[in-house]
Order: C-alpha cells, then structure tokens, then sequence
C-alpha cells in the first residue's frame, strides 16, 4: 500500500504597518516567466516551505529575509493556517514594520526557459513588493490568503495598532 503523500508545508509573514489613519500590507509578487503578466490575484506574502520539522516562526523570518533581504528580529504574531487551492498548508505571522520596497534584494531560483529548449536561465523569486491597503491587497493576494488579511485586520482592530 502506497503511504498518502502529505501537502508541503510553508511559512510566511505578513508584515504590515500604519499610513496616517490607513492599514497597509506588504505584499510580494512572483518572480518568472510564468508570473510576468499576471497581477490581480498573483500577489503573495513572502513565504516558502518548511523542511521536515523545521519551526514555522523560524521558516518565516528565514524566508521573509531571502525574498526581500530584510532581517527581521521582532517578535512575531500568529495568525494561524491557511490551505491553498492546491493543497499546500501556510502558517503565517504577523509583524508590524516598515522597508523600502525598492530596495529589496531576492533570492534567485534556475529553471528551464522556454520549456524544453535545454535552457536554464536565473530569475528573482519575486520580482517586486508593494505597500497596499487592504482592500486592494484583497484584490492583489492569491484567494486562498485573503483571509490572512482579515486576521490581521481582526487583530490590529479598529485602531490599527496590535494589542
């Protein structure tokens, strides 16, 4: 009997911060060929994947610093997990902050480009970020995280400010 393969497993943060009387999130796009042209929909927080029985705080900062380049050391908000579309299981935390988001600095991943043509070409594994309000976050983010943003919004509360 085969053993039932279990989803992967990522860890991200969703960080987010005061503009005048507005919430804002940080939100980061894909890097690659197949992402280019897509927007709406597209937008993540920066996440990736836990290996074996890695802590998903310690995931999160880990890879919240490889796709944008910032080191957090600020204590972390649990705002629980979410399933993707695919099945893919992402906790994710909450941190309040500020970056410049032309300043970031992501990793690169190498993959085949065009399909097929015995090509391996580098690309960022996101090619941007942005500061967004929440209701065009909800509009940018990937479905399957919006509920992240009304997590944070439930937990910052009417005021903007965590607890």
């Amino acid at each position: 009997m085969k053993a039932a393969r279990r989803a992967p497993t990522s860890a991200g943060i969703l960080m987010y911060r005061r503009s005048g009387p507005r919430l804002q999130v940080l939100l980061v796009h894909p890097g690659g060929p197949y992402w280019r042209r897509k927007d709406e929909g597209a937008w993540s927080i920066p996440k990736g994947e836990l290996d074996g029985e890695e802590d998903g705080s310690a995931v999160a900062r880990r890879e919240f610093a490889e796709e944008t380049g910032v080191t957090l050391d600020q204590p972390l908000e649990p705002l629980g997990e979410i399933r993707q579309r695919a099945g893919k299981r992402v906790i994710a935390f909450a941190v309040e902050g500020d970056l410049d988001v032309h300043a970031i600095k992501s990793n690169m991943f190498k993959i085949e480009w065009p399909p097929r043509s015995g090509k391996i070409q580098a690309f960022p594994e996101i090619d941007r970020a942005e500061w967004f309000e929440l209701a065009a976050a909800h509009a940018k983010i990937l479905e399957s995280q919006r509920p992240l943003l009304d997590r944070l919004a439930e937990f910052v509360g009417p005021s903007g400010r965590s607890p």
